[in-house]
């Protein structure tokens, strides 16, 4: 069954796409007609590729690997926080700090340096600081947690991207293109989809049509974590299990040397 459907997506209007003279050519696979100078988007094609989609996505979040979402234009960056909290994933939001994924090594080290301001805070270290001083570094660990701080837990490259607006977001695709990060993205018809793993085609501009998608992966994530979680404790069962016949074991056959020493 799939996690959207043509009226759900409809109603949304992710049927919506660019002006006709803003087009990609590279889009045309996906435009079902133009009306009023307007491509309309083929919604039916929409519903398969999100399953193709979520179905990827929940893969990787099973496998315990994270996935990090990319959205700067206005209407898009409250969705996406909510969205990436509530699954416990990593998202940029701001301004996309150059290098994020190519320079990943220097990304670290500014989250530490924030972390660091955090512990010498804590432990009174800035107590004696000048108000000039401490004015400073308050700002930069302002500057620093809006910018990285909803990648603080992302400790190693993310195993794909989710970009709401792949126009937009080229540098992050670029940098992920690179490294050979898959890219999911949500791409409307101004945009070219070739550099995009796996291509979402609708309108990347209407909040509604933002949330539908988004809801529809994040859920099928949200899937692939719980039935993460639901193996590991299959095995760590299984392994109670085992280790209670290995016991179980030791203590029948230590039974039946005694009972053999006693016969002799």
């Amino acid at each position: 069954m799939s996690r959207t459907n043509f009226d759900t997506l409809l109603e949304a209007g992710c049927h919506f796409g660019h002006l006709k003279r803003k087009w990609n050519p590279a889009m045309a696979p996906y435009i079902f007609m133009e009306k009023n100078g307007i491509h309309i988007i083929d919604l039916h094609k929409t519903v398969v590729k999100i399953d193709e989609a979520a179905e990827a996505l929940k893969n990787i979040a099973k496998s315990g690997r994270k996935i990090l979402f990319v959205a700067t234009k206005k209407q898009a960056k409250p969705v996406v926080a909510e969205k990436a909290t509530s699954i416990n994933m990593p998202y940029v939001i701001e301004r996309w700090p150059g290098g994020m994924l190519t320079n990943f090594a220097t990304i670290r080290k500014a989250v530490k340096k924030m972390a660091n301001i955090d512990k010498l805070t804590a432990d009174g270290t800035y107590a004696n600081l000048s108000k000039r001083e401490a004015l400073q570094i308050s700002r930069q660990r302002a500057k620093l947690e809006k910018n990285l701080g909803s990648v603080a837990d992302l400790t190693r490259l993310p195993a794909a991207l989710f970009v709401v607006d792949v126009l937009k977001e080229q540098i992050a695709v670029r940098e992920a293109n690179r490294l050979g990060i898959p890219v999911f993205g949500i791409v409307d018809t101004n945009s070219n989809p070739d550099n995009v793993d796996f291509v979402i085609p609708a309108n990347d501009d209407a909040n509604k049509s933002i949330e539908v998608i988004l809801e529809a992966c994040c859920e099928a994530i949200a899937e692939g974590i719980e039935e993460r979680k639901a193996e590991r404790v299959d095995t760590e069962a299984a392994g109670e299990e085992k280790a209670e016949a290995a016991s179980a074991r030791v203590e029948e056959e230590a039974a039946e040397e005694a009972e053999t020493s006693a016969e002799e």
